[in-house]
């Protein structure tokens, strides 16, 4: 089965190894106290094990957790490359579904594509440029 994760959320993977005997409340204390975000945002978060063989994705959907957990039975999930020392990095969905399938991310190329830049309509009017 293959779950489909939208682009209209933001996913957030845990830096460290994570105990992967953690439930709702452990892995949420950890968004807490070492993603420094609120676990209630909707935001998606994903942790692996140390070995790397487990994930957890947990999700918050309104009106309770949601926990998607996989093992795998052979080979490990990528954690991707870290440029800073946060305890958390942000990925995309794509990203995440690549992880996921093991794909190895730094062999993904994207081609360019145009990007629509929306003006906010109010600030255009008001005479003050929307550009950056």
């Amino acid at each position: 089965m293959n779950i489909l994760f939208s682009n209209r959320y933001r996913y957030f993977i845990y830096r460290g190894g994570c105990d992967m005997r953690k439930g709702y409340d452990g892995l949420s204390g950890l968004v807490l106290n070492e993603f420094k975000k609120s676990p209630l945002s909707g935001d998606v978060f994903v942790f692996i094990s140390k070995p790397r063989n487990k994930i957890k994705i947990l999700h918050w959907q309104g009106d309770g957790f949601a926990i998607y957990s996989k093992r795998l039975e052979k080979g490990t999930f990528e954690i991707p490359k870290l440029t800073s020392c946060d305890a958390s990095i942000e990925i995309t969905s794509d990203q995440l579904q690549f992880i996921l399938a093991g794909i190895i991310l730094s062999s993904v190329k994207k081609r360019m594509r145009y990007e629509h830049h929306f003006v906010d309509n109010s600030i255009a009017e008001s005479g003050v440029s929307a550009m950056r």
